[in-house]
């Protein structure tokens, strides 16, 4: 899965949860503190998740 998949369905996840924090009534400042956490996971998660592996290393010499 590419990393910008991984974001734009993050971004889907997100939205959701902001927009049930706006009818449940809560202040835009702390919404706003809620979505930029989860971008970072999302943005952490991502890289870790579509990292390529690293190659095995030879013998030392």
């Amino acid at each position: 899965m590419s990393f910008a998949l991984y974001v734009v369905g993050f971004l889907l996840v997100i939205g959701g949860i902001a927009w049930a924090l706006v009818e449940a009534g809560l202040a835009m400042f702390k919404i706003a503190i809620v979505c930029i956490i989860l971008l970072g996971i999302a943005i952490l998660t991502g890289v870790v998740k579509t990292r390529p592996k690293d190659p095995p290393r030879g013998p030392l010499a």
